[in-house]
């Protein structure tokens, strides 16, 4: 059975400019589970030095400690929190083989066309990199069309009811014309984003200053 409450609140080592970081402050809002923030200085470069290094080898953020548990990165973290302490676990996780597999396909498509698309159109915007940004954003809407094609036959990314899946890929459609890609022509994408903001306990990541770099 699930963990009704952490022992204490758990710790989540954060970038408020991170939508990686916000999916996993997010699902923590919606379980209404306590927890504390401390903050990753990425443009000093804290995620590269020894202390943090020892708790995520890959130097990225999220990580989070939980007790006696130390975990990175923002997908396997929603897998943890959802396993340990959701009250309904297969609300978020089917678990019949289909369902899980149309989850998983999402939390793929966070870790790679996600990521290659909409978080860095935004990256190359926040940290004024001297990047064409015409690829990233081609792949950004690419993947546009593909949720809004789907979304035409199901309120949600993985179904009729809210996933693991939709909450790995809100935060960097809902935050993308950052990164100079339009949602005007995706209605359906639009909609979900209303869903998702609807949910009981939603919270929302910072708008970023524009130009961070500079």
């Amino acid at each position: 059975m699930p963990a009704a409450r952490p022992a204490r609140p758990i710790t989540v080592y954060n970038s408020t400019i991170s939508g990686h970081c916000h999916r996993v402050r997010l699902f923590l809002s919606l379980l209404d589970l306590p927890f504390e923030v401390v903050e990753v200085d990425l443009r000093a470069g804290a995620q590269r030095r020894p202390e943090f290094l020892r708790l995520n080898a890959f130097g990225q953020v999220p990580v989070i400690q939980d007790g006696e548990v130390t975990l990175a990165d923002s997908n396997a973290i929603l897998l943890y929190l959802n396993e340990h302490y959701a009250p309904d676990p297969a609300r978020w996780l089917p678990r019949d083989a289909l369902g899980a597999a149309r989850v998983q396909r999402w939390l793929s498509v966070a870790a790679g066309p996600l990521a290659q698309g909409p978080s860095m159109a935004r990256v190359i915007v926040l940290f004024g990199l001297a990047t064409d940004p015409s690829d990233v954003i081609a792949r950004s809407h690419n993947l546009l069309k593909v949720m809004e094609q789907e979304l035409a036959t199901q309120p949600f990314l993985a179904g009729d009811s809210v996933t693991l899946a939709d909450i790995a890929n809100y935060s960097y459609v809902a935050h993308v014309p950052e990164g100079n890609v339009s949602l005007a022509a995706y209605p359906r994408v639009r909609d979900w984003l209303a869903r998702i903001e609807a949910l009981p306990g939603f919270v929302p990541m910072l708008r970023s200053p524009i130009g961070l770099a500079a």
